[in-house]
C-alpha cells in the first residue's frame, strides 16, 4: 500500500495539527484497539467552512467541507492518539452531520466527500459504515461535522 501521508498529499492536503476542543470534551478516547474521535468540523488553516446546504452551499461545496472533516479526523488519530496512519486497521463508522435547509435531502452525497477521501488515502481500510443527518446548525456555523470510530 502506498504511504497514507503521500496519498493525502495527492489529494492536496498536508496532515494538519490536531484541532483543540472548543468545549468541555476530549478530542480522542481509546479503549483497547478502538479509537473514538469526537466530531471534527469543516475547517482548515483559513478557518471554519461555514454554510447551510440547500441554502448558501451546494453538494460539491459540502463534499469539500466533509473532506476537511476527514482530514481533521486523521490528524486527531496521529497527533492525539499517537497512531501512525499506516497502523489503522479499519475505519469502522462515521457519523456525518450536515447543516441543511429543511428541504435539502442529499446529506448522503455530502458525506461522500469524507468517505471517498478515507478510501482514497487508506484503501480498503478506509471503507466504513456511515450515517448522515441534516441538522439545523453546527458549532461555530460549520457546514459539516463528522465523528469516527476507528480500529487500530
Amino acid at each position: 500500500m502506498t504511504d497514507p501521508i503521500q496519498k493525502l498529499r495527492e489529494y492536496g492536503y498536508e496532515l494538519p495539527a490536531a484541532k483543540a476542543p472548543v468545549a468541555s470534551y476530549v478530542p480522542v478516547t481509546r479503549s483497547g484497539n478502538l479509537i473514538y474521535v469526537s466530531g471534527q468540523i469543516s475547517s482548515d488553516t483559513s478557518g471554519v467552512v461555514q454554510g447551510r446546504l440547500g441554502d448558501n452551499m451546494n453538494v460539491v461545496q459540502g463534499g469539500n467541507a466533509a473532506e476537511l472533516c476527514a482530514v481533521n479526523i486523521l490528524a486527531q488519530v496521529v497527533h492525539m492518539a499517537g497512531v501512525p496512519l499506516q497502523d489503522i486497521k479499519q475505519i469502522l463508522k462515521l457519523t456525518v452531520l450536515v447543516a441543511s435547509d429543511p428541504e435539502f435531502t442529499e446529506q448522503h452525497l455530502v458525506a461522500n466527500g469524507a468517505s471517498n477521501l478515507l478510501v482514497g488515502v487508506l484503501g480498503d481500510k478506509g471503507k466504513h459504515a456511515r450515517a448522515a443527518f441534516g441538522v439545523v446548525a453546527l458549532p461555530l456555523g460549520a457546514a459539516v461535522e463528522i465523528d469516527a470510530v476507528i480500529e487500530v
